[in-house]
């Protein structure tokens, strides 16, 4: 009982060292967990989200449409749970000028249902459902009535290219079947589609812009009132799906197995089928025209024939007639009267030869005969001509019918494919490393504090330990009391940090997520296993630094340990061997030099102490400085144009004409910008396969026109990027990179995210849907955004193939047209101010879809989230650096009581011992700053191997204002912890502190 009594005593007279433990504890488990537990929170509201909405697993789409047939081989898959065929349309609609929308019917098996926020689902025909953000933009609210227009042509379910023939009938049944939406239509509610949770009132990057492909918004519709007889997109869930996290690693392993078998199967069988039914089409249309034209071409001929007949008929009359006139004068002049009466009786009988003389001379004696017989001949020889030119189209398209349906081809995608899903993946992805990266740091200074306090408690008590062990006890149970010490202050501090860590900072991550994403059902929960494992790691560490300073004490005999330690041998520290300075330092000075490198421990860990939350707190700023300055190299360095404008294509040309009338341009470059996607390419064709089985991304292809690819270079800064080890990268000289026709230009954004480099195959998904493996020619430095370049060229040679046949802005190779040049890059006149008013104004114009301007966006360019993440990590940073000088203070002033004893004794004064004292921790911590400012800045250069983010790279800098604040912010926490050490210095008794310990 005495042992207990004498323990607590002791555990209550070091509480200093208690309390630095447990709020080192408290930090380093808050850090472990709390960036963590925010992070898996919102995986698990998300996943819990997805599941109630059934948001689908896998997603088929084909270049012609889906079939009954294709929806019926997909269900057969073995893995697959449910088929939900699902029909769309384009729409356009007008909206402080012209905008387009994609009518999505609602599926009736379940997947892809949208979350209901405000009035009800739509039941009935022209009922709709809108999204948020269509309601902040069009300013409509539930009952507002809206009129949409088709589109007149779509890509979604656009079997082939219609071609017309001679006869006016189609060739195939190219929108056949294509679905049909209501146009007028009342909104009755307001819903979330679950394949994109962005906020859009929160934080949003304008980094892509609408092509003619893409629709601005997407409105829900019931089934009823939608006709049409093919699908444009089929999907499906997969067994087993809804049980695992969709953001692990085991949920897409399951998904792959049934695209696989997809894949491997009912892909290959299922588009021979869909273009065989093409061709069958294309022949039926074909024969029902030969028919109609052959029965036209009949009743045409009867006609003729008939005409003629009568014709005839009327010539013949004449030749009778003349022909007995002729026999009756003859008669007249005979000899008698009888012979005449009976010639004149009788029609005299005419051989063919003079019948037909008659017949011409008479025709062409009367010119209304003659026109007549002109008539005829003309209409027998029109309709031979029409006979033979329909015959030869007929036989042309009979011969050209395979080769102008294009292969078939399907697309299997996964969830990586939505480019919210993937947004949403990455950023909490890239969040969590960081919460995974920076907690190694506060278990190394855990660690080194621990064993710091834990080596100068044990000490202090040599004598004590050595009579309990010569008293019998064992050194188990004597090293128990420091032990267990360490333990208790690890439960309280990591107790505390888990209260932090599961409550405190996920609570403030969340808020900061739900400012970008709406997640519904958003809870705070707590793992149990985790934040058991949490506090153990900290526990493992500060007891295994415990369990070694009793171990280096204990080892010695009883005797040598109830006898006070030796103090260590005199020795010169390396200053003193340079006599030049050595001599001219004084005594004080040569004191607190020997002080601070004899005692290398000491040094050791103070220095590695500052260091190291230096190193952190630099590396936060770096962060800071990096997000802040994201918008300005991106929208004033990159791009060197001021503004950039996109249309419709239908609107491309009075875009141009309404930018070039306004007189604000200096110089322009026509493109063609459409929003895609690029995958890693596998193996394979690449113009199947699975999008986003190796790593896929959203761009921004923009096609650069053949004559002005020179002309690119002065819009936006070429430069070549070369990537080295842990995420570094190399950029070259500016101008030194040039597009042309070998390959495309990846933005260094896209390719730090997939791993791509110069050399690499990609797939890329043009504004259509169509897919092409493509080479990289370079990779440009680019921060913001993901640009893919390509040349006119190249862009043709890669999408106007017989797989690009089917959209509709894709010719064949023979005819093939220019490309229409929907958006402009342009260098303004005037202000920053002026080119965003200008800007603005652009996009009230009906011809103009989006107007950006790079002088707003650069200014208001932000990233809450990360901004977020930096402020707490500098704060968390902060408070260690506070804590881990408290200790190492305290522990210094303890160390050292005797002797500060003998200075009091030899005359120094209070504020003298002070400046004794904290002048070697000053410059500690000096050193300290010194060693942790590179440091800090060496982990930050590492960041972009850790954050990985859609759309952003993260180049690595850091202004000297941030390394002024850390040293300034280090330095003041050190003058800080004087004010606690220099009461504790005051109150050091020289008397008792000097008695002998024997």
């Amino acid at each position: 009982m005495a042992f207990v009594k004498d323990m607590l005593r002791m555990w209550a007279h070091s509480w200093k060292r208690f309390i630095s433990i447990a709020m080192i504890t408290l930090l380093g488990v808050a850090v472990l967990t709390g960036i963590y537990a925010g992070c898996r929170d919102a995986f698990r509201s998300t996943d819990r989200f997805f599941d109630a909405q059934g948001l689908h697993d896998v997603q088929v789409l084909s270049t012609a449409g889906l079939s009954n047939g294709d929806i019926a081989a997909l269900r057969k898959v073995n893995g697959v749970a449910k088929v939900q065929a699902e029909r769309s349309q384009e729409v356009t609609f007008d909206l402080d000028g012209r905008k387009s929308a994609t009518m999505q019917e609602i599926g009736t098996n379940g997947i892809d249902q949208p979350y209901l926020q405000e009035g009800r689902m739509p039941k009935k025909a022209g009922e709709i459902a809108v999204t948020r953000k269509f309601i902040r933009d069009s300013g409509k609210r539930i009952g507002s009535r809206l009129t949409v227009t088709p589109e007149s042509a779509s890509s979604d379910t656009s079997d082939t290219n219609d071609t017309n023939g001679a006869d006016g009938t189609n060739e195939t049944s190219g929108t056949d079947g294509a679905p049909s939406f209501p146009t007028k239509l009342t909104i009755v509610g307001v819903v979330l589609d679950p394949q994109n949770l962005s906020n859009p009132d929160g934080y949003s990057a304008m980094t892509s812009f609408r092509s003619t492909a893409t629709t601005d918004y997407t409105f829900f519709a019931p089934s009823d009132g939608v006709t049409g007889t093919l699908y444009t997109s089929a999907t499906l869930l997969v067994k087993g799906g809804a049980a695992e996290s969709t953001f692990d690693e085991s949920y897409e392993n399951t998904v792959k197995q049934v695209t696989d078998r997809i894949d491997g199967t009912v892909k290959t069988d299922r588009q021979k089928a869909r273009r065989q039914e093409l061709l069958d089409a294309g022949n039926k249309k074909i024969a029902d025209a030969r028919a109609e034209a052959d029965k036209k071409f009949a009743d045409a001929q009867s006609q003729i024939d008939a005409n003629r007949q009568q014709f005839n008929q009327q010539v013949d009359q004449i030749v009778s007639m003349q022909a007995g006139a002729a026999a009756a004068g003859a008669a007249t002049n005979g000899a008698n009267a009888g012979a005449a009466a009976a010639a004149g009786a009788t029609t005299p009988q005419l051989d063919e030869t003079t019948r037909e003389t008659m017949r011409e001379t008479i025709i062409a004696a009367s010119p209304e005969l003659t026109q007549a017989k002109q008539q005829l001949d003309q209409a027998q020889s029109q309709l031979n001509e029409q006979k033979a030119s329909t015959e030869q189209t007929l036989k042309t398209k009979e011969n050209e019918l395979k080769t102008s349906i294009p292969q078939v081809r399907w697309y299997v995608q996964d969830r990586q494919s939505l480019g919210g899903f993937s947004a949403l993946k990455s950023d909490l992805d890239s969040i969590q490393s960081l919460g995974n990266a920076f907690p190694i740091v506060f278990l190394l200074v855990a660690v080194m504090m621990s064993l710091t306090a834990m080596a100068r408690m044990v000490e202090e008590d040599r004598s004590l330990i050595g009579t309990y062990v010569g008293l019998g006890y064992g050194r188990l149970a004597v090293a128990s009391r420091y032990l267990l010490f360490a333990l208790l202050a690890c439960l309280i501090g990591g107790g505390l940090g888990l209260i932090a860590g599961f409550l405190g900072i996920p609570a403030f991550l969340l808020v900061v997520l739900q400012g970008m994403y709406v997640m519904p059902g958003l809870r705070l929960e707590y793992d149990w296993l985790y934040g058991s494992l949490g506090i153990a790691l900290f526990v493992v560490g500060v007891l295994a630094a415990t369990i070694y300073a009793c171990v280096q004490e204990m080892r010695q005999t009883p005797a040598a340990l109830m006898r006070p330690k030796a103090p260590r041998a005199g020795s010169r520290i390396l200053l003193e061997r340079i006599r030049p300075v050595w001599n001219r330092i004084g005594f004080l000075g040569k004191v607190t030099a020997r002080n601070i490198f004899r005692f290398k421990s000491r040094l050791i860990m103070t220095v590695g102490g500052v260091a190291g939350c230096t190193a952190l707190i630099v590396c936060g700023l770096a962060i800071n400085d990096t997000v802040a300055d994201l918008g300005i190299k991106q929208y004033r360095d990159i791009y060197q144009y001021d503004l950039m404008v996109v249309s419709d294509d239908s609107d491309a040309s009075a875009m141009r004409t309404k930018v070039a009338s306004d007189g604000r341009v200096t110089s322009s470059l026509d493109v063609r910008i459409e929003s895609g996607d690029l995958t890693v390419a596998g193996s394979g064709d690449g113009g199947s396969g699975k999008a986003g089985s190796s790593g896929s991304e959203s761009i921004q292809l923009v096609a650069v026109p053949e004559k002005h690819l020179s002309d690119l270079g002065e819009m936006v800064t070429l430069q070549p990027v070369s990537f080295g080890m842990l995420g570094t990268s190399g950029v070259g000289k500016t101008g030194s990179l040039k597009l042309d026709d070998d390959g495309v230009i990846v933005a260094q954004s896209a390719a730090s995210a997939l791993g791509v480099k110069a050399g690499s195959k990609v797939r890329l998904t043009n504004g259509d849907g169509v897919q092409a493996t493509a080479k990289v020619s370079a990779v440009n430095r680019n921060l913001i955004g993901s640009d893919v370049y390509v040349s006119e060229t190249y862009y043709a040679k890669l999408f106007d193939s017989k797989d690009a046949k089917n959209t509709k802005n894709s010719k064949s190779s023979e005819d093939s047209e220019a490309l229409t040049w929907n958006a402009m890059l342009a260098k303004l006149s005037g202000s920053d101010t002026s080119q965003t008013d200008y800007a603005e104004s652009l996009e009230e114009d009906s011809s103009v879809m989006k107007a950006v301007s790079c002088a707003h966006m650069a200014d208001s360019f932000k990233f809450d989230l990360m901004g977020a993440v930096v402020a707490l990590i500098v704060a968390l940073a902060g408070g260690l650096a506070l804590v881990v000088l408290f200790t190492l203070a305290n522990t210094n002033v303890s160390e050292r009581v005797r002797e500060m004893a003998t200075l009091k004794v030899l005359g120094f004064f209070d504020r003298e011992v002070h400046h004794y004292v904290n002048r070697e921790m000053m410059i500690l911590t000096v050193m300290g700053v010194i060693l942790g400012l590179p440091l800090g800045r060496l982990v930050g250069g590492m960041l972009t191997m850790a954050l990985n983010m859609p759309s952003l790279y993260f180049e690595v800098e850091v202004k000297p204002l941030s390394y002024v604040i850390a040293a300034v912010a280090t330095m003041a926490f050190a003058l800080l912890v004087q004010l606690f050490v220099n009461p504790v210095l005051d109150r050091i008794d020289p008397i008792s502190s000097l008695k002998s310990v024997e």
